[in-house]
């Protein structure tokens, strides 16, 4: 009898260790998702270099000067936000919209801008040298005045874009006065 007796406790203590073992990877998966998702962006954090405001709406805010260098605002949405003179050098902002803002002389240099929506934004005399704008959208944009040296923009749509006196990709080229959708 003993030794049915012990069959029986070992059977019990693996079924035991089984329910455990298998219940294991369901109780610590929420902690360990916590304990490697990334940062949380703080939407509502102050405005400064370095912040991150991924999938922020800052529609229709005044931002006019401030020096969001080195920024990530990937999925972020300024449409008809005031930007003039913002400082977005080297910024992560793929797939960004900025449709129908103010970003008068704004200084996009060197920034990621994939997939970024600029539809109906006024960007004079703004800066987008070394800028990545690979299927970035500037539908009907004014980009009159600016700097597109180095700048990446394959599949980019310039479609009904304003591009008088643009300096072109080359760095060598100015656009003439009748560019629109691209650079003459």
């Amino acid at each position: 009898m003993r030794g049915r007796h012990q069959l029986g406790l070992v059977r019990q203590t693996f079924y035991i260790c089984g329910v455990l073992a298998s219940l294991f990877p369901l109780l610590a998966l929420p902690l360990l998702l916590l304990a490697v998702s990334p940062a949380v962006a703080g939407c509502t954090d102050a405005a400064a270099p370095r912040v991150d405001w991924r999938r922020c709406l800052h529609d229709g805010r005044d931002l006019q000067g401030v020096d969001l260098s080195g920024a990530v605002l990937r999925d972020a949405s300024f449409s008809r936000a005031s930007l003039q003179g913002v400082k977005l050098a080297g910024a992560e902002a793929p797939e960004v919209r900025f449709t129908s803002a103010d970003m008068t002389g704004a200084d996009l240099s060197g920034a990621v801008l994939r997939g970024a929506d600029f539809t109906r934004t006024v960007l004079r005399g703004g800066s987008l040298a070394r800028a990545d704008l690979r299927q970035a959208r500037f539908f009907r944009a004014d980009l009159r005045g600016v700097d597109f040296q180095g700048a990446e923009l394959a599949g980019a749509d310039l479609s009904g874009a304003l591009l008088e006196g643009a300096l072109w990709v080359d760095g060598q080229r100015r656009c003439a006065a009748d560019s629109v959708g691209a650079c003459r």
